[in-house]
């Protein structure tokens, strides 16, 4: 139960990143007419998430490739194998992006905030990398309640009535390709914990646990962002909007909520990065994870909202034959075994 709840919390960490938190990425595939496409999500994001951790058990995996030579064959598995290193390392810009763009709130220069906080992501990578594990388990249930508390106050403060019309869901397939978007995240991260795994109880409770948990935010999130949606046009960061009028105390601190949740998520791309080059290259942990922030920050110029309005809604696509083939792979494997 304990383990499963740790591994709930690197997965809500690897989520909860610069486009969730911020509002952008619930945004560019939510909106209007979404509640039941975040009710599939919830469920089909369960069913991957213990799709994934059952064969990262299974095959006492360190890194993505054996995870997806299962699930898509060993011809493909070197094309997927590509498609995540550029996945993590586009999405991680983006996350670096997010960071100096969070810190623009407080007159910190964008260029600064970008070098303060891949520092501390390089920081971060020296020494044990159950430091990441440690990070996820102390920082995300404080990030996930205060998020939880400014939106459900929002919309108590403004008298907002809930309602869930079936028959205006028009967006219920927005549901697979916001999974999509994030499966080879967690694919990356989760297959570095195989070895780590002691049982699929574990597995049960993460995935559940963490379904659950991203589900209601999502709901309560997308709710209170239609609410503001005349005013998104004017911040990169939604949240912003929905904390206008705040006190600056819970601004404040939902800026660092926000900012910390950007840091966990970037420290996972660069986990997954680093977890898979260092088979190929023979060099200390920390000097890949150096090599590749700093690789990365040049193309943070273009800007955080226009990284996720064009890379986000590209991989959810891409990534949208590998989610089938997760989702039916309890089917087929089962029958691979009868046969």
């Amino acid at each position: 139960m304990k383990s499963g709840i740790k591994w709930m919390f690197l997965i809500l960490g690897t989520m909860i990143g610069a486009g969730y938190a911020s509002g952008r990425e619930i945004w560019e595939f939510f909106g209007f007419e979404s509640g039941l496409a975040i009710i599939i999500f919830t469920v089909i994001f369960m069913i991957s998430i213990y799709v994934i951790m059952k064969i990262s058990y299974e095959e006492k995996s360190t890194h993505f490739f054996p995870i997806i030579e299962r699930l898509v064959g060993k011809k493909l598995s070197y094309v997927y194998d590509v498609l995540i290193m550029m996945y993590l390392f586009t999405t991680t810009i983006v996350m670096i992006a997010g960071g100096g763009a969070t810190l623009e709130a407080f007159a910190i220069p964008y260029w600064g905030g970008i070098t303060f906080f891949s520092v501390l992501l390089i920081l971060l990578f020296v020494g044990s990398t159950n430091g990441i594990i440690k990070l996820n388990a102390f920082v995300i249930p404080i990030l996930a309640l205060g998020l939880f508390y400014s939106l459900l106050s929002f919309n108590i403060n403004h008298h907002h009535s809930w309602t869930f019309d079936l028959n205006k869901q028009y967006n219920w397939p927005a549901a697979f390709t916001f999974t999509s978007l994030n499966i080879l995240s967690l694919i990356a991260v989760l297959s570095a914990i195989g070895r780590e795994m002691k049982g699929l109880k574990e597995a049960k409770v993460a995935s559940i646990g963490s379904g659950l948990v991203l589900g209601v935010i999502s709901f309560i999130y997308n709710e209170t962002l239609l609410q503001v949606s005349d005013y998104l046009a004017e911040y990169e960061i939604p949240l912003f909007a929905i904390l206008k009028g705040s006190s600056f105390a819970f601004f404040l601190f939902m800026s660092i909520m926000l900012w910390i949740a950007i840091y966990t998520s970037a420290v996972a791309g660069v986990f997954g990065l680093a977890s898979r080059l260092k088979d190929m290259i023979k060099m200390p942990f920390w000097i890949i994870a150096a090599i590749l922030v700093i690789s990365m920050i040049p193309f943070t110029r273009f800007g955080f909202a226009n990284l996720v309005a064009i890379l986000y809604p590209l991989y959810g696509l891409i990534n949208l034959y590998l989610l089938v083939t997760i989702l039916l792979y309890p089917i087929l494997s089962r029958y691979r075994t009868r046969d």
